[in-house]
């Protein structure tokens, strides 16, 4: 699967798992590295990096700003192989107010 048809995909399901979220497609022209999804939800949010697999090569900064931002919230990678326990992160960031975690890149 292409990474656009993923991030469509995700970008569904959040909405799905997430009643009432926004989920906002961040320009990457913009600033160079800034994860590709925002999604706020109540009065929480979290920022996505959407990759074709665990592999794929990263953009400069990337790694950066996900680490720097899941200090402020929750950020990651994502992509279809850890779909599921990014999600169940994600869930978890959302009920608690502040979540420590690891990034993984």
């Amino acid at each position: 699967m292409l990474e656009s048809g993923f991030q469509s995909q995700l970008i569904k399901d959040l909405k799905v798992i997430f009643p009432g979220c926004i989920v906002l497609k961040n320009d990457p022209n913009y600033i160079q590295g800034i994860p590709d999804l925002l999604i706020l939800y109540n009065d929480k949010w979290a920022v996505l990096e959407c990759k074709q697999y665990l592999g794929a090569r990263h953009q400069a900064n990337q790694a950066y700003y996900v680490d720097e931002m899941n200090k402020m919230s929750y950020a990651s990678f994502i992509y279809p192989g850890n779909k599921g326990e990014i999600l169940n992160e994600l869930q978890s960031a959302f009920r608690n107010r502040r979540q420590t975690r690891i990034s993984r890149t």
